[in-house]
């Protein structure tokens, strides 16, 4: 089984939807069995809340449920039990870096480098924003989850 933490903030918005949108790729390539998704926060701030419903309300209108899921932080042993954990943002970034232990540290990366083509690689917090800030990291985060995906299926499925 292929582990894989998406890590924001709070774990109400961005890792969420992330967590749903792989998900959704994972079980419509038939690797439900063979590749694990799940999502955390760097803060404690919403544990145990569901998603944004502006998260939800956009993963919906796509065609993935989020609502099932509860925000959580991330815990220490999660760098020993997950092969990636893709942090939202360079900040999400620095602080799973500073409590990783050193010889774990390869498997933190950033979710848009599987999304090269975007030209970014930081998800933007639509939590404050204004307009289609969710739709925009939706669609964001859809990319990169394909390309996860593939390189996943490439490297550790033997496909």
């Amino acid at each position: 089984m292929f582990k894989v933490l998406f890590v924001c903030t709070g774990n109400i918005c961005r890792s969420p939807t992330a967590e749903g949108v792989f998900r959704h790729l994972v079980n419509e390539r038939g690797f439900a069995n063979q590749i694990h998704a799940d999502s955390a926060g760097i803060g404690s701030w919403h544990v145990g809340d569901p998603p944004d419903p502006r998260s939800t309300e956009t993963a919906l209108a796509r065609g993935v449920d989020i609502r099932d899921q509860r925000a959580r932080k991330v815990r220490p042993y999660d760098f020993e039990e997950f092969d990636l954990l893709l942090a939202m943002d360079h900040g999400h970034y620095d602080a799973m870096n500073r409590g990783c232990p050193p010889e774990l540290l390869q498997r933190i990366r950033m979710l848009m480098d599987y999304a090269p083509d975007t030209g970014t690689r930081d998800v933007p917090d639509p939590y404050y924003g204004t307009g289609d800030g969710f739709a925009d990291v939706y669609d964001m985060i859809e990319a990169a989850s394909r390309g996860l995906l593939a390189e996943i299926e490439a490297n550790h499925l033997g496909g």
